[in-house]
């Protein structure tokens, strides 16, 4: 291993450890995710590229960075490693300055594709914990605003799998363009999964930004249907028992929790309580968003639920 690479692990806290036979390490990658897989290429020379080739075929295995070590520049070779599916190669070709440039460019890059989810582009899972995170350390009020599709199973049964991606790709455009629209550089859009999509706007701001999003989507998301679903208002669908019943158009649910009246410690906390608002949303009809507005518990004398906001676009 390179002087400059283990220093630049070191300086990182990447624990480095040296396998050589690739079928082990192929067996690590797959019961775990390591930072960095690096290949030194001059001593395994094909099975490394081999060892490559197989990581970068399965897309469980593909996120993993791959860098190549060389210590001599050979084009062609180079060309066989990217074919390869290499992330990256390090030789004497980069100066010590540019080699330690590339790996941080790596890293960022890695880092920016692994958080953000595939349809979308928006940030996944781990960027929206670290967003609430952050929210919950600054005094600022905010709002977490939890967003889900009704009756999107059912559009996905009666039209296409195709079909339901593009109106997951068509929320995700309309809570990102609102969101910005309203707030510029401000506010944060991220997607969990499916039809599942959290954004993070400041509290003042919620109202404005959710009253757009459910104008938009229900102008928008008739038009996923065809003609007579979208004049009829609704089509028949089979239940889990095979009969036949009314299955209305799409519509939106936007549940909220705010720091308003609550103080949280972890995002846990945030995220519980917004998929109960969201789930609460679902049971009312049409476009909805509602508002948290109950008080701490240990702080609600009369201990009971105060019912949120409702806000509906017809």
């Amino acid at each position: 291993m390179p002087a400059l690479v283990r220093h630049w692990a070191e300086q990182r806290d990447f624990p480095l450890e040296s396998l050589p036979d690739p079928a082990e390490v192929h067996s690590i990658i797959l019961r775990g995710f390591p930072a960095f897989l690096f290949v030194d290429a001059d001593r395994t020379g094909e099975a490394g590229v081999a060892l490559v080739r197989t990581l970068k075929s399965d897309a469980f295995t593909a996120i993993v960075p791959v860098v190549m070590l060389s210590g001599r520049h050979d084009p062609a070779q180079v060309e066989s490693w990217f074919a390869a599916g290499t992330d990256e190669v390090i030789s004497p070709l980069f100066s010590p300055a540019e080699q330690r440039a590339r790996l941080e460019a790596i890293q960022t890059r890695t880092e920016r594709d692994v958080s953000v989810h595939p349809s979308t582009r928006l940030p996944g899972t781990t960027e929206i914990e670290r967003e609430i995170r952050r929210q919950l350390d600054s005094e600022q009020e905010f709002a977490v605003c939890y967003a889900d599709l009704d009756h999107f199973k059912e559009f996905n049964d009666r039209y296409s799998y195709y079909d339901g991606d593009r109106v997951i790709y068509i929320l995700s455009r309309i809570l990102h363009d609102v969101v910005k629209g309203v707030l510029g550089t401000g506010g944060f859009v991220g997607h969990i999964g499916g039809d599942d999509f959290i954004f993070v706007v400041p509290l003042p701001s919620a109202n404005e930004i959710c009253t757009e999003i459910i104008s938009v989507f229900d102008t928008l998301v008739p038009l996923q249907y065809n003609d007579q679903d979208r004049r009829a208002g609704y089509f028949f669908g089979k239940d889990r028992r095979g009969q036949l019943h009314r299955v209305p158009l799409m519509t939106l649910s936007i549940g909220i929790v705010t720091n308003r009246s609550r103080k949280f410690t972890h995002p846990a906390q945030v995220s519980e309580l917004a998929t109960e608002m969201k789930s609460y949303a679902k049971t009312l009809p049409g476009s909805v968003f509602v508002v948290d507005r109950r008080q701490q518990p240990d702080s609600d004398e009369s201990g009971g639920r105060t019912s949120g906001s409702r806000q509906g676009v017809s």
